[in-house]
């Protein structure tokens, strides 16, 4: 059976991506502080942002893949943050980092052991991998490494038969952007694609599962936008 192993499906991108899955056919881990509660999806409770996190998972992590045929490994958990150049602290930056880009570095290194040929490593990028707005610093600078981690991770992994992709939503109905907008200015935000409405979730999880299966998408940014309308 393909396996799915993805961080953050306790709502949001990672619960629909966890769902799409799960239909298909895959066993499905979540890998979160909190659990997602699709039945038959297995839960393995951890921090990302704790620099030794992988210590106490790996074994179970290990077990529950053990039979895997595949595995499509997507990075998902994320942390956008309210911050500019001139404010943020070391401290912040470093957390920032440690959920966005030093946990699916470490979760690469211990799954790509157990990843035969026909898997997979997916991002779940930003449209702000590409370009930037104001107040959101750390968020934007990790998005841009996010793509390069990517790009890394085809030129390392040629000739392994794993193939790696980056799905970069735009505005997308969740909980971390319900969180980033205020209420009253989320109508404005829905107008800036050309389709004048938020993303489901459930699309960009259409996204990913057709980035799994096709190996072709190698080394390749896909921006999942509606067509983002620039102003």
């Amino acid at each position: 059976m393909p396996c799915l192993a993805i961080t953050g499906a306790s709502s949001g991108i990672g619960y629909a991506t966890a769902k799409r899955f799960y239909e298909a056919g895959y066993s499905v881990i979540n890998l979160s502080r909190r659990t997602c509660d699709i039945a038959g999806v297995i839960n393995i409770t951890c921090d990302l942002t704790d620099p030794d996190f992988i210590i106490n998972i790996e074994s179970d992590l290990s077990a529950s893949m053990e039979d895997a045929e595949t595995i499509c490994l997507v990075h998902n958990a994320a942390r956008l943050a309210h911050d500019t150049i001139a404010e943020v602290s070391a401290p912040d930056l470093r957390s920032v980092y440690e959920i966005n880009l030093v946990a699916p570095a470490v979760l690469n290194r211990t799954l790509l052991p157990t990843m035969n040929a026909g898997s997979s490593i997916l991002y779940v990028g930003s449209t702000l991998g590409e370009k930037a707005v104001p107040g959101s610093f750390s968020y934007v600078t990790s998005k841009h490494a996010t793509i390069g981690m990517m790009r890394a991770s085809c030129q390392d992994l040629a000739g392994s038969g794993v193939h790696t992709a980056c799905i970069n939503p735009g505005f997308t109905d969740t909980e971390m952007l319900r969180d980033h907008i205020p209420a009253d200015v989320m109508p404005e935000i829905a107008q800036m694609s050309a389709y004048g409405r938020l993303i489901d979730p459930a699309e960009i999880a259409n996204a990913l599962f057709f980035a799994a299966q096709n190996p072709v998408i190698n080394g390749s940014v896909i921006n999942a936008n509606l067509g983002q309308i620039e102003r």
